[in-house]
């Protein structure tokens, strides 16, 4: 969810996540190919990298439900989030 935090700011890339929440560009990658395959987070290419974003439908659930998400199972309020 960190990493869904730091994308609601900014389209960021595997490095910068990685050296932002000190984790390995391994584990980034890992975290953002699950988010991008539950459709969560998209992508794009600009040179070399890959800039990933929130999918547009994401952003849009954020802007209409007051930056929340509830995924029935639980709910995630990214104004309380830290970071």
């Amino acid at each position: 969810m960190r990493i869904v935090r730091m994308l609601l700011k900014d389209k960021r890339s595997v490095n910068e996540i990685s050296e932002e929440l000190s984790l390995t560009q391994y584990n980034v990658s890992k975290h953002l190919r699950v988010l991008r395959e539950a459709g969560l987070v998209d992508h794009e290419k600009q040179g070399q990298q890959r800039l990933y974003t929130l999918a547009a439908n994401l952003q849009k659930h954020l802007m209409v439900n007051d930056d929340v998400l509830d995924l029935g199972c639980c709910q995630f309020d990214f104004k309380k989030l830290p970071g």
